[in-house]
């Protein structure tokens, strides 16, 4: 294949990919986008085996057997409620592979190598291993391997420091001295500043740095891709940073907070603001009939769903009590919430997996001031994106994040399956609001019992 038509299958491939970002960008057109950007990367991934010369063909092959393997069948189990777990595991893994990558290159070119590669070789391991050790740390703080909490220590923000200064002074190093020893040093502290970066962020905080984290891998791939002169990398590459750049501002905003605030303000916040509280309080609960009864007489209803309807899997369930109320006249909505769930879109994806219409998703700027003429809020598992504290508790862990004001609804009903406190692990002083419902249980069994009973009013 000659270099003119390989350029050119790479520009379709690269083509396919902005074309995937577009559709990715609604929820209608969400399924095609991802369809067209799997072509893409096939494309992308073929067109390697037609460009001479090829060397390792059978490691290779093998290699991507081995990816196949395990992909395949993790992508196809995942639940829903493991997807964003799935997503921080895939950033690691693009991130650490284009170290590597750039690694083996760097060893490759010796002494022919020109002041730019190395430049770009360092910036690739240090970003591509802060992405991996990173992402390894949200993975285990989503699938609770480890504390939710942020994890702060004595001298912290100084250790963070000096780690930073080691990296910048080992990059200095590699430049200068040029070898393989000054190289797997700038790595290993590479690791350790990405673990030291993200154990500060508390849970509720983990998905901006989901996305961060990706348009860190996005910048390593366009890096490797000068390292290897591939214009397809640095093109997806540059897509990747960018869409996640966007993406990681966006979510910010939506927390209420700047990004340096997330990443470093658990140093600065009191301890009792990251403890939550303890104390117990009564709660007014109530019976799956006791809600039925209570829809029933309802012109209005706003649902409100959380991680605690991906969990109990509830999203049919929810579907088939928004169809029964709308067929009794009542106006359904459900409200969504930005970084409602475990990353962006978890729920709008949920929902569609329902064949819920799209026209009765509304957006949190759509549906906030609604609540007022709303007679219920069903609030389904999304404890953080509710809670008052967010508007009335400064130092608070969620202080500042725009919320769904359900408590301006006449009425609320919680679906929880016990009082622990959210992913942020603060209190929420709405569950002891007198116009307040508790339906304990599992969320799936809970709508069940409500549907039947409304449908025997």
């Amino acid at each position: 294949m000659n270099q003119s038509l390989y350029d050119l299958i790479g520009l379709a491939a690269g083509v396919c990919f902005i074309l995937a970002l577009k559709g990715l960008s609604h929820p209608k057109t969400a399924r095609r986008g991802n369809i067209i950007g799997a072509i893409g990367a096939t494309i992308a991934t073929v067109v390697v085996f037609f460009k001479p010369p090829i060397h390792n063909l059978g490691w290779i092959l093998s290699a991507i057997a081995v990816g196949a393997a395990i992909g395949v069948p993790a992508a196809r189990k995942v639940q829903m409620t493991q997807m964003p777990q799935l997503v921080a595991l895939f950033n690691g893994v693009g991130g650490g592979a284009a170290a590597l990558v750039a690694m083996v290159e760097y060893q490759a070119l010796g002494a022919e190598a020109t002041t730019a590669e190395v430049i770009f070789t360092v910036f690739t391991v240090v970003v591509g291993c802060v992405s991996f050790s990173g992402s390894v740390i949200t993975f285990m703080k989503l699938q609770e391997l480890m504390t939710t909490r942020p994890v702060v220590f004595p001298g912290g923000r100084f250790l963070i420091a000096a780690t930073l200064a080691a990296v910048l002074g080992s990059s200095v190093w590699v430049v200068i001295a040029l070898g393989t020893t000054p190289l797997l040093v700038l790595a290993a502290l590479s690791l350790l500043f990405g673990i030291l970066f993200v154990l500060p962020v508390g849970g509720a905080d983990v998905p901006i740095v989901i996305s961060l984290l990706n348009a860190f891998t996005g910048l390593t791939v366009a890096a490797s891709g000068y390292v290897l002169q591939s214009t397809l990398l640095i093109i997806a590459g540059t897509l990747v940073g960018a869409s996640g750049t966007i993406l990681t501002r966006l979510m910010a905003d939506a927390m209420g907070r700047s990004l340096f605030g997330t990443l470093f303000g658990a140093f600065t916040a009191k301890p009792q603001d990251l403890a939550g509280a303890a104390e117990e309080r009564p709660v007014r609960s109530g019976s799956p009939d006791d809600v039925a009864i209570l829809l029933n007489y309802a012109r209005r209803v706003v649902i409100v769903p959380g991680f605690g309807l991906a969990v109990a899997q509830a999203q049919h369930t929810v579907r088939e009590l928004a169809d029964l109320m709308i067929s009794k006249g009542i106006d359904v909505a459900y409200g969504i919430h930005p970084v409602a769930g475990r990353m962006p879109g978890h729920m709008n994806v949920l929902l569609a997996e329902a064949n819920v219409p799209y026209d009765q998703l509304a957006e949190m700027d759509e549906v906030n001031p609604t609540f007022g003429q709303t007679d219920v809020a069903i609030v389904i598992g999304a404890n953080d994106v509710v809670n008052p504290a967010a508007q009335t508790t400064p130092g608070c862990p969620i202080y500042g994040m725009p919320i769904l004001e359900v408590s301006h609804a006449a009425n609320v009903i919680f679906l929880k399956r016990s009082m622990r406190p959210g992913f942020a692990g603060i209190e929420n002083e709405l569950l002891y609001d007198p116009k307040t419902m508790l339906l304990f249980g599992d969320a799936k069994a809970s709508l069940t019992k409500v549907v039947s009973a409304l449908k025997a009013l």
